[in-house]
């Protein structure tokens, strides 16, 4: 059985947003304070956090002023989040294409095992259709956009340039910095099971790293002196179609995030925050409200195999996903049903009150269907899903065919059939290619 589960971004996605290109300005001279006798909070590598760096930025950045704007910016993300450094954090500078070629490298084939299944999982929230291959999607996007990541296996930040000598934003090296001394201290790498479990974790990782980034960003306001950040961008282009869905998914992490890490400062500190690494949020509801964590866990879903003998799941391990609240609220927002609430406030009516969920796909010698199952915290809160659910089928021109059953039709990317119940807080969706195969995928 294929074990090929991965997390959903392989970089921060913090360095996506970020864009770089030249920035202009005369040189800044370093400082002359003496290096204190053992290594301590805010310093680093022969720099005080308020320390100036010695460095000229018109003409990019060399290695060894690369290193100067490092150690200072390592000396303040540390006085920032209260934990020294272990060790220094090496930098490397790669070029786009380079950076392409890599991702190229690691590209599953779409058509794989796990990508086929993965693609009926987003299908299933109407992120990505038919048509479209989540990996190539993401490939793309990561693989023109990306300004740089800090690699967990290689112990070091990665900056995607260009130019043999790149010019540094601070946001990015800072922000990946931090995730840098989380590696340092807590450990990165986990790799959750479901997509749920996925955004949560990093909805601590990035939101940690993003609470650290915009704090530096107020001290550069007035109590710190700041490189000047890049004034335009260099992405490279070629991004191809922007899935909004697709990014307002995987954003969650980076939007609720910030909101949950200070939530948990308040309640005790950093020492908070650092015992969330020893039990991470375990889904993004508690992200999206700090208030039900830890104690509110998503309930158990169980969703029997009730397939005909020519339809079955898929060899992946385990046969289904969880795509959570910040999910369904991408899905209701990505389709214009949120009329103009805020794209990254994921606290909406329609998918607050989650409680967990399970989306199984099936395959049939290429045709492919699937099962969500979604528990709610009440009857009312399933009714409201379902309502709004049903409004989406009808956005997409559904035709209502009676008993809860939908057709989508062939002009639209997205053409099924689909059977929506609800039985008390529990709502179970069918998908299959046509109304005669909603009972082969899923008996009534």
């Amino acid at each position: 059985m294929t074990t090929a589960r991965h997390r959903l971004l392989a970089v921060s996605l913090a360095a996506l947003l970020v864009l770089a290109g030249c920035s202009v300005g005369g040189p800044l001279q370093g400082g002359e304070r003496e290096d204190p006798a053992n290594d301590q909070l805010g310093w680093e590598d022969g720099y005080w956090h308020d320390d100036p760096v010695d460095v000229t930025f018109d003409d990019g950045l060399n290695e060894t002023e690369r290193r100067r704007v490092v150690a200072r910016t390592m000396a303040r993300v540390e006085k920032i989040r209260g934990l020294e450094f272990e060790s220094r954090v090496p930098v490397e500078v790669i070029s786009r294409e380079e950076y392409r070629q890599q991702r190229g490298d690691r590209a599953s084939d779409p058509d794989s095992e796990f990508n086929r299944w993965n693609d009926q999982v987003w299908e299933a929230i109407f992120i990505v259709d038919e048509d479209e291959s989540v990996a190539q999607t993401l490939d793309s996007v990561f693989g023109s956009s990306v300004q740089g990541y800090y690699s967990p296996s290689k112990d070091e930040i990665v900056l995607v340039s260009n130019s043999e000598t790149p010019t540094v934003d601070r946001t990015t090296l800072s922000h990946e910095l931090v995730h840098a001394l989380q590696d340092q201290h807590f450990g990165l790498g986990t790799n959750p099971e479901t997509q749920d479990a996925q955004l949560a974790e990093d909805g601590l990782i990035e939101g940690d790293a993003n609470f650290v980034e915009n704090t530096y960003e107020r001290r550069c306001g007035g109590q710190w002196s700041c490189l000047e950040r890049p004034e335009s961008g260099g992405g490279g282009g070629g991004g191809g179609p922007f899935n909004r869905g697709l990014f307002t998914t995987v954003f969650a992490p980076y939007a609720a995030g910030p909101g949950f890490v200070e939530e948990l400062k308040q309640r005790g500190g950093w020492d908070a925050v650092d015992d969330a690494y020893d039990q991470y949020p375990t889904s993004t509801e508690q992200v999206i409200h700090p208030e039900r964590y830890p104690g509110d866990k998503p309930a158990r879903i169980t969703l029997n195999d009730r397939s005909s003998a020519d339809w079955e799941r898929f060899d992946v391990d385990p046969e289904y996903d969880t795509v959570g609240e910040a999910s369904i609220y991408a899905m209701f927002w990505a389709n214009d049903q949120l009329g103009d609430h805020p794209q990254y406030d994921y606290a909406h009516p329609y998918s607050t009150g989650w409680d967990g969920d399970r989306v199984v796909p099936y395959e049939n010698d290429g045709e492919y269907g699937y099962v969500w199952r979604s528990e709610w915290d009440s009857a009312d809160e399933a009714r409201e899903f379902v309502t709004a659910y049903r409004d989406l089928l009808r956005s997409h021109d559904a035709e209502a065919r009676g008993d809860g059953v939908f057709v989508v039709p062939e002009s639209d990317p997205y053409a099924d059939a689909f059977r929506v119940q609800r039985s008390g807080a529990t709502v179970t969706i069918v998908n299959a290619p046509t109304t005669g195969q909603l009972d082969d995928v899923h008996s009534r």
